[in-house]
C-alpha cells in the first residue's frame, strides 16, 4: 500500500498541475480509415502464439512456455477470443488487469525508501497476444499511410537504441567536419507513459483517419484498466489506472509515438532537429561559432516544447534535462547555457542517453571507462565462482554479463584509434583468460581463436558492416538507408554488379580526421573490401556466414 500511494501521488502531482482537457477529435486523415480485420486462418494465431517470449505473469492461470506448447489444441478457442475483441471493438476486462512490481532504480539507492523504486507492469500472456494482433495490423495501417516519425526509432522494426544513436553521432560528427558547433539538449519527461491523456490520445488517433472498431478497441483498451502492487509475499487492493498507457504492453509504446507525434513539427519550426526513442527525445542544433543567437533560438524552442507538454499532460522536468555543447573551430566560446521558465540548464562534458555516455569530444572516453569499470565487476564476481563452473558454463555467464556490455552500441566507436578502444581489448582478453582458467600473462590470440571470438577491432567493424548490409537491403531504418548510396558507372562494366558502394566524397574545409569517423565514410570503404559472396548475399544470416570468417581471418589469422 506504501508503495502504491506513493506511485499514485508522484502521477496526481504531475496531473494537478494541468488543465481539464476539452480537446474533440479534428478532422480525419485523408488516408483510408484504419480497420481492424478477423484473423481467417488459425495459423496467424498461432503465430502470435508462439512468436511471443514466455514471460509469465502472475495472472496468467498456466505457465507461459507451457501454453505455447498446448496451443495447437487451443487454437480454436484462442482464434474465437481474438476475432470476437476485433470485430466487436471490445477488450475483455481479464485482459485489462496488471500486476506492479516495484523495481530499485540504482543498486546504491536505500531499498527501504519507496521513493526510490519504479514501477514495473507485468500483464498475462494472452492480454498481450490480442495486443500483438492489433499491433501488427495497426503498424501496417500506419506504415502504408506514412503516418509515423521518421525520426522516432523507438519500437520500431529494425530500429533500436543503437541506430538511433548512431543517426545523432552522425549528425554532430558532420557538424564538426564542417567547422560548426553543435548543441545536443537531452529532454527529461517525468512520468511520461503514466500521464498520457486518454481524450487527447483518441483524438490524436481520429486525426490519423482510425475511427470505427479500430478507436473503439482502442477506447476499451485504455478505459476500465487496473493495477495491484505485489511485494515480497503481499499484494496491494486493486486500484484503477486512468492516465497513461501500460509501459509493460506491446501496444503502450506505439500508441506513445504517436501521442507525441506533433511535437517534431513544434521543434522543426524553431530550426533545430531531434531524434527519438520512445519518450527520449534528443535536440541537436549546429551552427556557425559566429552565431551569437544561440542561447536565445534554443531557449525559445525549449519554452515552446514545455507549452506543448503541458497542453498535452506531460511534464518536462528542466532540472534532469541535459545540454551537451560541441564547440566547432575557432569557437569563441566553450560554454552554453539556456535559460527556460526560470530554470537554468548548464552545459556539462558528458551525458548519459540510451545506455550510453556520450563527451563534448565524441570520442566516447567516458562511456569506454563506464563500460570498462562495470565489465571488470562482473568478471571479479565471476572470477569468485569459477572454480565452481564447468567451461560451457562460464562461457555463457561471460558472454552474456561481460561481453554483451562489450557489443553494445559499439557500431559508434568505429575509426576511433586502436589506443582508444584498448581498454575494452583488454578486458575481452581477461573474461578469454577467465573463460579457459589461464593465467594473467596468457598469450591472448590463441584463446580469442579457440573462442572463436572477434577482437574487439573486428566486433565493432562486423557491427558497422551488419547495418551496412541492412542500408543496401532497405531493410536498416531510412535516416541511415540516406548516408550510403551504391556506386554507379557510366558505362556498363563487370564492376557494375559486384554490389559496390560509392565512396564519401572529401569536401573542401572539413575536418580529414572528424569526416574518417562517419558512418557515411566508413561503411563504403569497408564494405567495398568485403568478398563478393558477402556484399551480393541474400539474405542477413548468409551475409553473416561470410563476414565473420573473412573477419576472422583478417585479424586472427
Amino acid at each position: 500500500d506504501d508503495f502504491v500511494n506513493r506511485f499514485e501521488k508522484k502521477v496526481d502531482d504531475i496531473r494537478s498541475s494541468f488543465a481539464k482537457s476539452n480537446d474533440t477529435a479534428g478532422p480525419a486523415h485523408t488516408a483510408l480509415p484504419c480497420a481492424l480485420t478477423s484473423f481467417s486462418s488459425p495459423d496467424e494465431i498461432s503465430s502470435l502464439v508462439t512468436a511471443g517470449r514466455p514471460t509469465t505473469c502472475p495472472l496468467d492461470p498456466i505457465p507461459s512456455s507451457l501454453l505455447q506448447t498446448i496451443s495447437g489444441d487451443l487454437l480454436p478457442y484462442l482464434t474465437s477470443l481474438i476475432n470476437s475483441s476485433l470485430t466487436a471493438g471490445y477488450v475483455p476486462s481479464v485482459f485489462k488487469r496488471a500486476r506492479v512490481a516495484p523495481l530499485l532504480k540504482k543498486p546504491t539507492l536505500d531499498p527501504s525508501d519507496v521513493n526510490n523504486y519504479r514501477p514495473v507492469s507485468l500483464l498475462s500472456f494472452l492480454s498481450k497476444t490480442l495486443e500483438r494482433a492489433v499491433l501488427s495490423q495497426l503498424s501496417c495501417y500506419l506504415s502504408q499511410n506514412d503516418l509515423l516519425d521518421p525520426n522516432q526509432s523507438g519500437f520500431k522494426t529494425g530500429h533500436s537504441t543503437e541506430t538511433a544513436l548512431l543517426c545523432v553521432t552522425e549528425a554532430l560528427r558532420t557538424a564538426k567536419a564542417n567547422s560548426l558547433s553543435s548543441a545536443l539538449i537531452l529532454l527529461d519527461l517525468s512520468a511520461a507513459f503514466d500521464t498520457v491523456n486518454h481524450q487527447i490520445l483518441l483524438s490524436t488517433l481520429s486525426e490519423l483517419g482510425i475511427s470505427g472498431a479500430a478507436h473503439a478497441w482502442i477506447a476499451s483498451y485504455l478505459t476500465g484498466r487496473s493495477y495491484q502492487v505485489a511485494w515480497r509475499e503481499s499484494v496491494s487492493a486493486p486500484r484503477a489506472l486512468t492516465t497513461g498507457v501500460p509501459q509493460g504492453s506491446v501496444l503502450g509504446p506505439l500508441l506513445f509515438s504517436l501521442y507525441t507525434k506533433s511535437l517534431g513539427s513544434v521543434i522543426s519550426s524553431h530550426g533545430l532537429s531531434y531524434h527519438c526513442y520512445a519518450d527520449d527525445t534528443q535536440l541537436i542544433f549546429s551552427f556557425p561559432p559566429s552565431d551569437n543567437q544561440v542561447a536565445n533560438r534554443i531557449s525559445a524552442c525549449l519554452a515552446d516544447i514545455s507549452v506543448w507538454m503541458t497542453d498535452h499532460h506531460l511534464k518536462l522536468n528542466l532540472g534532469k534535462t541535459e545540454l551537451l555543447f560541441l564547440p566547432g573551430k575557432d569557437c569563441p566560446f566553450h560554454d552554453l547555457a539556456i535559460t527556460v521558465d526560470n530554470s537554468l540548464v548548464s552545459s556539462s562534458q558528458s551525458a548519459k542517453n540510451l545506455g550510453v555516455t556520450r563527451d563534448n569530444t565524441l570520442l566516447f572516453s567516458t562511456n569506454i571507462k563506464v563500460v570498462t569499470r562495470s565489465c571488470r565487476f562482473m568478471l571479479y564476481n565471476i572470477r569468485r565462482v569459477r572454480p565452481c563452473l564447468t567451461q560451457e558454463a562460464a562461457q555463457v555467464l561471460i558472454q552474456a554479463l561481460v561481453i554483451s556490455r562489450l557489443d553494445y552500441c559499439n557500431s559508434l566507436l568505429a575509426g576511433l584509434p586502436a589506443c582508444a578502444i584498448k581498454p575494452l581489448q583488454l578486458i575481452q582478453n581477461a573474461a578469454a583468460r577467465l573463460v579457459l582458467n589461464l593465467p594473467k600473462f596468457s598469450h591472448v590470440t590463441p584463446l580469442l581463436r579457440s573462442l572463436h571470438w572477434l577482437p574487439v577491432e573486428a566486433r565493432i567493424r562486423y557491427k558497422t558492416m551488419v547495418l551496412a548490409y541492412g542500408s543496401v537491403r532497405g531493410t536498416a531504418p531510412p535516416y541511415l538507408q540516406a548516408l550510403i548510396r551504391p556506386y554507379t558507372q557510366t558505362r556498363a562494366l563487370r564492376s557494375s554488379t559486384s554490389g559496390l558502394l560509392a565512396s564519401l566524397p572529401l569536401r573542401k574545409h572539413s575536418s580529414r580526421s572528424a569526416q574518417s569517423k562517419l558512418f557515411a565514410a566508413l561503411a563504403p570503404q569497408w564494405w567495398n573490401k568485403l568478398p563478393h559472396d558477402a556484399r551480393t548475399a541474400e539474405s542477413i544470416t548468409t551475409f553473416r556466414r561470410h563476414l565473420k570468417p573473412h573477419l576472422f581471418k583478417e585479424y586472427l589469422g
